[in-house]
């Protein structure tokens, strides 16, 4: 048996399921970007909100790349269950907030309609820092990028979320509709600020019409996004499957924590968020900050200097006691002097609660999984904290050492001579760059260093960034991650 509409009579008293009626929902919200973390974090926001009565924020929701995720949960009536996990055990719970599905290469028109639909108020998106086809290093338009251009080139058959979004709101503007608010929920710095920019320059660029109209009328609210939601299973399938006394081709696994910060800016309204306990505020920056580089800056470090020290997961990799160390002093003595936070907040319980996080047994977070597209995550997650500490005329150590993990994974190879598989959009130029340098640390940082859009033009030529990322891939070569993060650890 499968989940489904039909099915949910027959679950276990102990699953929650939806205690609303489904078929009397509209759809107020489209997302782009169908996976994992958005099936763990926004949908479950909208799915308290419907609970609550609020029937106009059903979830439209699309894949701009592959048909997996609506082949599993189509036949399910889109229902999953998310299984949230403790060392207390597993909490399940089948969300219902996503209504209608598309997979927009096979019919990009079903979902520029759906977008230009008069009920559709709001579009948010988590298509990872590489979807918004920009330059990480400056926030702008990569207008030389093969997909944008191609979308620059044929209007109706759009390959980018910049492009599905352009493409509605020229639709809307034709038809007299107004624009709807356009919410990012990826790690991207001023995440909100960032997506207006490319979104503007873009729409510009294909009609300057469009492009001031959308300039004068699309808001775009920064958000920050929270939850540690590793990659489903085989065993995670199994296991659900047992629980559930049917087959889930798709549940999610995720955490405890939840957390969503929001600037309160959206044209055509917006669900009671706040009752489902989202921030609402003015201004997310602080907090925008705060999460990528404390919670996505020690991940990225974890994540390579924990998989060349041949950690598969994050609660591995964290449960060795120089880690540990060399963590919490990253996140202390270089990372929280960079933050200027609002009055109360509570800097070192947050800190506390990470490594509680991610020490939590439960979670198989691979350190694979959080390596990759790491030509996108430094820029946001360890360069923008070197800059401001190297404004401040602070050193940086310990971020040089994790930059300097970046660099050794993107040789390809690990300490015991195997392959590294390089899931990067940058992934063959890093290669060429590493394989021309060999092993020679000075030469290799500094052709690592020449991909602009990465590193700017800036840190390679300041010798209080160079000299400290060197020292620290000489140790890594040289000595081996584990030994590196023991001196490391200790200062």
């Amino acid at each position: 048996m499968r989940l489904s509409q039909a099915s949910l009579g027959r679950l276990p008293a102990s699953v929650r399921k939806p205690g609303y009626d489904r078929d009397a929902t509209r759809i107020g919200m489209v997302h782009l970007g169908i996976g994992a973390f958005h099936r763990a974090h926004q949908a479950v926001v909208i799915e308290d909100r419907l609970e609550a009565g609020e029937s106009a924020w059903g979830i439209a929701a699309a894949s701009l790349r592959s048909p997996e995720t609506r082949d599993a949960l189509a036949p399910q009536d889109w229902l999953y269950t998310m299984a949230v996990r403790s060392e207390a055990g597993e909490d399940l719970r089948v969300i219902g907030a996503i209504r209608e599905g598309h997979v927009a290469p096979e019919n990009p028109e079903a979902l520029i309609a759906r977008m230009a639909h008069p009920d559709t108020r709001i579009v948010s998106l988590t298509v990872t820092e590489k979807g918004y086809c920009h330059d990480p290093a400056t926030g702008t338009l990569n207008e030389a990028h093969p997909d944008i251009l191609a979308d620059l080139a044929a209007t109706g058959k759009p390959k980018t979320a910049i492009g599905f979004l352009a493409a509605a709101l020229e639709r809307r503007r034709a038809e007299g509709l107004p624009a709807f608010t356009v919410l990012c929920c990826d790690n991207l710095p001023s995440n909100g600020r960032t997506v207006k920019r490319v979104l503007d320059r873009f729409s510009a660029l294909r009609d300057p019409e469009l492009g001031r109209w959308v300039a004068d009328h699309v808001l775009c609210p920064s958000s920050m996004v929270d939850r540690i939601v590793p990659a489903t299973t085989d065993e995670d399938r199994a296991r659900i499957a047992g629980s559930l006394g049917m087959e889930d081709r798709w549940p999610v696994m995720t955490e405890p924590f939840l957390q969503w910060v929001i600037e309160d800016r959206f044209a055509l309204g917006r669900p009671d968020l706040a009752a489902a306990g989202v921030t609402m505020v003015g201004d997310v920056t602080p907090f925008e900050h705060m999460k990528l580089r404390l919670l996505n800056g020690s991940h990225s470090t974890m994540a390579y200097l924990g998989y060349l020290a041949g950690h598969e997961t994050i609660a591995g990799t964290i449960g060795v006691p120089a880690m540990a160390r060399l963590v919490r002093r990253l996140m202390d003595e270089e990372i929280t002097p960079t933050l200027s936070m609002p009055a109360g907040t509570d800097l070192d319980g947050y800190k506390d609660a990470l490594i509680a996080r991610f020490r939590n047994p439960a979670l198989r977070h691979r350190t694979a999984q959080i390596a990759m597209d790491g030509s996108q995550k430094l820029p946001q997650r360890l360069l923008g904290t070197v800059r401001d500490r190297l404004a401040a005329g602070a050193p940086i150590g310990l971020l040089a050492v994790a930059v300097a993990g970046w660099m050794r994974f993107a040789m390809g190879w690990d300490e015991k001579c195997q392959p590294i598989t390089l899931n990067d959009p940058m992934a063959q130029r890093i290669l060429t760059a590493a394989n021309t340098a060999g092993a020679d640390a000075a030469r290799l940082a500094t052709a690592l260093m020449g991909i602009r859009e990465i590193f700017g033009t800036d840190l390679p030529g300041d010798p209080r960034f160079t000299g400290p990322v060197t020292a620290a891939l000489a140790s890594l070569l040289a000595k081996g991650a584990g030994a590196t993060i023991e001196a490391a650890s200790r200062g």
